[in-house]
C-alpha cells in the first residue's frame, strides 16, 4: 500500500515522517526483558547511543521502568532519577536526536519534557494507569505515542478476551484518540501494542490485518523487537530472535508503518532500505503473502 506521509510538531519544529523511521531501544534499567537493551553507566550509554545513531537512528526510546512482568517496579522518584541522569548525557553526547521517553506516569512525562529535554512521551498504557497524562500531554504540546493494553504489566496476560482483537483494539484506539484530539493533542502516534494483553495468536493476527489501522489516521509503530511472540514459535531466546524480529517489521513495512521500535537499528534500517526500494519499483499487494 502506498506510504502515508505524517507530521509532528516537536516544541516549534516540524518534522516530517515521509519515509518509514527507526526508533532505537535504550534502557536505564537492571532488569528489561532483553539485556542487550540495559545501560547501567555513562561509558555504555554513550556508546550505544553513538551507536545507533551512526547505525541510522531517527528516534532514541528511552526507559528507566521495566513493564515485563515480575520486574522490579521502581517508583517514580527512582523512574525519575534515572531518566535525568541518562537524558543529561544523551543530550550533551546528541544535542539533536529526537528523544522519546517510555513512561507512564505524567509527572515523570512532565520533567522529561520540560526540564531534561525529551521531546516524545511515549506512554505504554495509553493513559489508563495515570489518568493525568491526557491532560499533561495536551500542555506539554509534544507527540504522544498511545498504545494499547488492558490492565497492568502484571495482569496483562489474563486480560485476553476479545471479541475480535483487530476491531477491539482499533475501536479503544479511535476513541482514545478522539478524546486526546478534544484535548488539543494533535500529534498522536498509534502502537497496537503487540505483545501487550493479546495471546501468540492474538499477535498474529493483528499483524495480519496491520493496514486497518491507517483508519485511525495517525502514523503507525509497531515494536515486536525481540519479543515472546517471535521466540516462542521459533523455540528460541530472545537473544536468538533478531531474524524473526527483521521478518516481521518487513511485514509491517510492506503495511505501512512509520515507526519501527527496535533493539537492532542496523537490521531494522536494513529491511526499511529494502521495503522502500521494492515499493519504489511498483505496487505491493500484501494480500498475495498475508492471509
Amino acid at each position: 500500500m502506498p506510504f502515508k506521509t505524517y507530521s509532528l510538531n516537536l516544541k516549534g519544529r516540524l518534522v516530517t515522517i515521509d519515509r518509514p523511521w527507526v526508533m532505537g531501544i535504550v534502557n536505564v534499567t537492571p532488569d528489561s526483558f532483553y539485556s542487550g537493551s540495559r545501560v547501567t553507566d555513562e561509558k555504555a550509554l554513550v556508546e550505544r547511543i553513538q551507536s545507533m545513531i551512526a547505525d541510522g537512528a531517527d528516534v532514541i526510546d528511552l526507559g528507566a521502568c521495566s513493564t515485563r512482568p515480575g520486574s522490579e517496579q521502581v517508583d517514580a522518584q527512582g523512574e525519575m532519577a534515572r531518566l535525568q541522569w541518562a537524558l543529561g548525557i544523551i543530550r550533551r553526547v546528541a544535542p539533536d536526536v529526537m528523544i522519546s521517553v517510555d513512561t507512564y506516569r505524567a509527572e515523570v512525562a512532565r520533567r522529561c519534557v520540560e526540564e531534561w529535554g525529551a521531546d516524545i512521551i511515549n506512554d505504554i498504557s495509553g493513559g489508563t494507569i495515570d489518568k493525568d497524562m491526557f491532560a499533561t500531554v495536551a500542555s506539554l504540546r509534544v507527540p504522544y505515542v498511545l498504545m494499547h493494553m488492558r490492565g497492568t504489566p502484571e495482569t496483562m496476560s489474563s486480560l485476553t478476551d476479545y471479541e475480535n482483537v483487530t476491531a477491539d483494539v482499533l475501536e479503544w484506539m479511535a476513541r482514545r484518540i478522539d478524546e486526546l484530539r478534544q484535548l488539543g493533542v494533535s500529534d498522536v502516534i498509534a502502537d497496537p501494542g503487540f505483545g501487550f494483553a493479546k495471546t501468540l495468536e492474538q499477535n498474529y493476527e493483528m499483524l495480519a490485518r496491520l493496514e486497518a489501522f491507517h483508519a485511525l489516521n495517525a502514523p503507525l509503530l509497531v515494536g515486536v523487537s525481540r519479543k515472546r511472540m517471535i521466540y516462542t514459535p521459533l523455540d528460541c531466546t530472545a537473544d536468538e530472535a533478531l531474524n524473526g524480529t527483521t521478518v516481521i517489521n518487513t511485514i509491517a513495512l510492506l503495511q505501512g508503518a512509520h515507526i519501527l521500535r527496535v533493539h537492532d537499528v542496523k537490521a531494522a534500517v536494513e529491511a526499511v532500505k529494502i521495503t522502500s526500494l521494492v515499493r519504489e519499483n511498483g505496487p505491493i499487494d500484501t494480500t498475495t503473502f498475508i492471509r
